[in-house]
């Protein structure tokens, strides 16, 4: 997958990838991968990954500011994911006056590749954010049990994404401060 955003990210077809040789992900997915000559050496085949541009992609980060500038954490790839994406929809814990390219706290993605900018302090929640809050260990452990059955999930589904109308209505359900003054920092 990462390989499929990074060609979409620079505009091309496709990229090779050695990767996903010899595993099943070419029987699985032959209208994404396909085995074909190096064009640089015809006595050798090579894996070659369709470029992935999602028409969305949503991700949180840390701030944002007016324009869409955003700060992200630094382990991710969501520059390349805003790069590939036709539309960057961002939640971010704060909104700030001007984002600083040079932020130590994070990676910056420039207004160019974000359409929005929401404001959703703890929107990173079951996850968490190191130095504003911390991962929500039981709720992971409870989407990861879920995840086992089609039946469990839905149900899971249902319970914390269908059936709560707005953030704070979740931040509600799981126990977690909704005043979203209180919960920015």
């Amino acid at each position: 997958m990462y390989t499929m955003i990074q060609a979409g990210s620079m505009g091309v077809p496709f990229t090779s990838t050695l990767g996903y040789a010899g595993t099943d992900i070419l029987e699985r997915r032959p209208d994404d991968f396909k085995i074909i000559e190096n064009p640089f050496d015809s006595d050798e085949r090579t894996v070659v990954a369709r470029a992935m541009n999602p028409d969305v992609a949503i991700f949180h980060g840390l701030k944002g500011d007016k324009y869409g500038n955003v700060i992200v954490q630094k382990h991710g790839e969501e520059l390349l994911l805003a790069q590939a994406s036709r539309r960057v929809i961002v939640t971010v814990e704060e909104i700030v006056d001007s984002v600083d390219s040079e932020d130590p706290d994070g990676w910056f993605i420039p207004a160019i590749h974000v359409s929005a900018v929401v404001h959703t302090p703890m929107g990173a929640h079951p996850t968490g954010v190191p130095g504003l809050y911390d991962a929500d260990e039981d709720r992971i452990r409870e989407y990861v049990e879920a995840s086992e059955s089609d039946e469990s999930f839905e149900k899971y589904l249902n319970r914390y994404v269908f059936e709560v109308g707005t953030h704070e209505q979740y931040l509600e359900l799981v126990g977690l401060e909704s005043d979203r003054e209180t919960v920015a920092r």
